[in-house]
């Protein structure tokens, strides 16, 4: 994920600190029932599209520019399919944060799947019985927007 701006500006002054960050995650579905996925150049691995939001940007804005900035398809956004504190991260420059993921689903309107910019590898729409690896969190996710019923989870617990 390119980090924006504001954030390379936050850790001029923060350094290597865990910063709290809003996070968006977009899943996508064609008409045939498939979702969008990319395979992303920082990890080389299949992951759901997602992005952090630009300051006063609205999540289901976020989610519909990351999408077409990464995939060049065109989507829009259709119900918030789950709201939840993610672990923290630790980046390879030492950089740590923890996002509150903002999971939205979303229909593909137009637009050929490729890759658009350098966050990505390779770009494919996939049969739901037909994923590549994924991590549990986004398998969760995609699981969550094929639902129409809400998910609780239990608060974490730190020691």
């Amino acid at each position: 994920m390119a980090t924006p701006d504001f954030i390379r500006t936050l850790r001029a002054s923060a350094g290597h600190q865990l910063l709290w960050l809003p996070g968006v995650t977009a899943l996508v579905f064609d008409d045939e029932g498939r979702v969008l996925l990319n395979r992303r150049s920082d990890t080389r691995k299949w992951s759901v599209i997602g992005g952090i939001p630009d300051p006063g940007e609205q999540p289901a804005a976020c989610a519909v520019r990351e999408v077409y900035e990464e995939t060049a398809v065109h989507c829009v956004a259709e119900r918030i399919v789950l709201v939840q504190s993610l672990d923290p991260v630790t980046y390879d420059n030492g950089d740590t944060c923890q996002y509150m993921d903002i999971t939205i689903r979303c229909r593909a309107v137009g637009g050929e799947a490729r890759v658009n910019d350098d966050e990505s590898l390779d770009v494919g729409w996939f049969d739901i019985d037909a994923l590549p690896e994924l991590d549990e969190g986004g398998l969760l996710r995609i699981k969550q927007a094929l639902s129409d019923a809400p998910t609780w989870f239990a608060p974490t617990t730190s020691s």
